[in-house]
């Protein structure tokens, strides 16, 4: 049971990447009073996991109504989940992040942010999907499925303390030391991915 926590844990803490969406977070509320601020933060938290909570319950009766098996299902999220590794180790994901959040900030107003771009895609984008989704297929046991949610929950828990220290934070780390936090987390990622996409085609063939 604790290895599949600390393997949901960190899987959803590296695919969501609380620290890679502070910073964004803190550019896309500049000029926000604090509550404006940390209402957002907790809108956009609570917005993903209604979301990721509802693929990690339903996901399966979905594959199973789309016809799609369960190796497949582990090979297609493994492949996802390593090219989201690939775009964290070269900085690509940060980087399209970064542009994504400019054209929502462009706007002279402050906008609600909590729903696009922070809950979904950032938070509850195809990567986090496809990561709950295979950790709640690897969960055969209510205990289990309880220990995966409450990886999810603590991962999100992480999220709205970084969202809500974004400021604070940025000035303390600095973007290399963010920079070289995302790529540690991205080759483990890959890791994580490549062991996915074994374990499907194992199914799948053997």
């Amino acid at each position: 049971m604790v290895e599949l926590f600390i393997s949901a844990f960190i899987t959803l803490f590296v695919v969501i990447d609380p620290p890679g969406c502070a910073p964004i977070y803190a550019g896309l509320t500049k000029g926000a009073t604090a509550a404006q601020a940390r209402a957002m933060a907790i809108r956009a938290c609570m917005i993903a996991l209604a979301i990721l909570l509802v693929f990690a319950l339903f996901g399966q009766e979905l594959l199973g109504a789309l016809h799609i098996e369960l190796d497949s299902f582990r090979i297609a999220g493994g492949l996802m989940l390593f090219w989201i590794a690939f775009e964290m180790v070269f900085e690509k994901r940060t980087q399209r992040r970064e542009e994504r959040a400019e054209k929502v900030a462009a706007t002279p107003e402050i906008e609600d942010v909590s729903v696009f771009p922070m809950a979904m895609p950032m938070l509850a984008g195809p990567g986090a999907i496809a990561a709950i989704m295979l950790l709640m297929n690897e969960a055969e046991r209510t205990e289990q499925t309880l220990v995966v949610l409450g990886a999810l929950l603590l991962v999100l828990a992480l999220t709205l303390l970084a969202f809500l220290a974004a400021g604070p934070l940025m000035r303390f780390f600095g973007a290399r030391v963010e920079a070289v936090i995302t790529r540690l987390l991205g080759v483990l990622l890959a890791a994580l991915a490549a062991q996915y996409v074994i374990d499907g085609l194992r199914g799948a063939f053997f």
